[in-house]
């Protein structure tokens, strides 16, 4: 049994996280201050004594003794991380900081995950870990973006300098049951939209385009990252290389749920990106063949009943 430390654990993404390593027979201890994750989330394994439940922001050092460290701490869609800019790049920075010193006390493993937003609006495609990225280090998004590309900086600095095993995730689009129902995610916000029959908003031209993975395989990447050996530190794309356009996905997401929403456009925001896929060849190779296996439709259903009953 491992103990396992979780921050941002009653978000989206770490709620099922937390999940499966109990499932695995972990003890996991979940950190979040429920700036955007949900008690709801986690309530349903509260009963097992293997999990705890703590309320800490990461931006103040936290002391406990563990194995391992996933590092899921920081607001992730737009509307939420630019609300404060600021309380977002401190996440990103000193709470990478914090949870690097815990891990190099206790000698834990800590896995940071960081996001696609790293590379910017490409100017490759698909983008290879070897990219480095077209980020404005001044725009809206700068808070999000340059803060994970700082994050980024210091878990490596950390492990070449104290020794620190770390390994480092590139999270592409992802959606699944538990997303919030205000994210400000374009997954979520067509299907609560559609759901409402209220119209469904898309920005800019539409053919823009993403790369959506169902959350159960981010899941599996992640855990498998954190189970390579200590040499292979990343950063590596997690992600589904099928790409969507923005109209797409309004259209499916239309169909699946038997909506009479109509389709509108609004101007596109500022340095939102026009493509964006990962190129997993280095995933594939170095997480013992792991490969995405929930396609659009299947993991748009399961979202779409989750958001039915959380709209009843």
């Amino acid at each position: 049994m491992k103990r396992i430390l979780i921050t941002g654990g009653a978000g989206f993404i770490g709620s099922h996280l937390c999940e499966r390593l109990l499932n695995e027979g972990n003890e996991v201890i979940c950190l979040d201050n429920y700036f955007t994750g949900h008690k709801s989330n986690i309530e349903h394994l509260i009963g097992n004594p293997y999990f705890e439940l703590v309320r800490h922001d990461i931006t103040q050092p936290f002391f406990i003794e563990v194995d391992e460290i996933y590092n899921l701490a920081c607001p992730a869609s737009p509307i939420h991380y630019q609300y404060n800019a600021i309380k977002t790049i401190k996440t990103s920075v000193m709470g990478a900081i914090n949870m690097l010193g815990l891990a190099k006390r206790t000698r834990a493993k800590i896995l940071q995950a960081s996001t696609s937003e790293v590379y910017g609006d490409p100017s490759i495609h698909p983008q290879p870990e070897s990219y480095w990225g077209n980020v404005n280090p001044i725009g809206p998004r700068s808070c999000y973006d340059e803060g994970k590309r700082c994050a980024e900086s210091i878990f490596i600095n950390y492990h070449y300098q104290n020794n620190v095993r770390i390994k480092i995730i590139r999270i592409f689009n992802t959606y699944g049951p538990r997303m919030n129902v205000n994210d400000g995610r374009v997954v979520s916000n067509f299907i609560v939209q559609a759901l409402r029959s209220e119209d469904i908003t898309i920005f800019g031209d539409g053919l823009q385009t993403r790369s959506f993975q169902y959350v159960d395989d981010l899941i599996e990447g992640m855990i498998r990252m954190m189970n390579t050996d200590d040499a292979f530190i990343g950063p590596v794309n997690i992600g589904n290389p099928g790409e969507f356009s923005m109209m797409e996905l309004a259209n499916k997401i239309i169909d699946l749920t038997g909506s009479t929403s109509r389709i509108v456009y609004m101007p596109l925001p500022e340095d939102d990106p026009l493509q964006r896929q990962p190129d997993i060849t280095l995933a594939k190779s170095k997480l013992n063949g792991w490969t995405p296996l929930v396609q659009l439709e299947a993991g748009l259903i399961e979202t779409i009943k989750y958001f039915e009953k959380k709209l009843e």
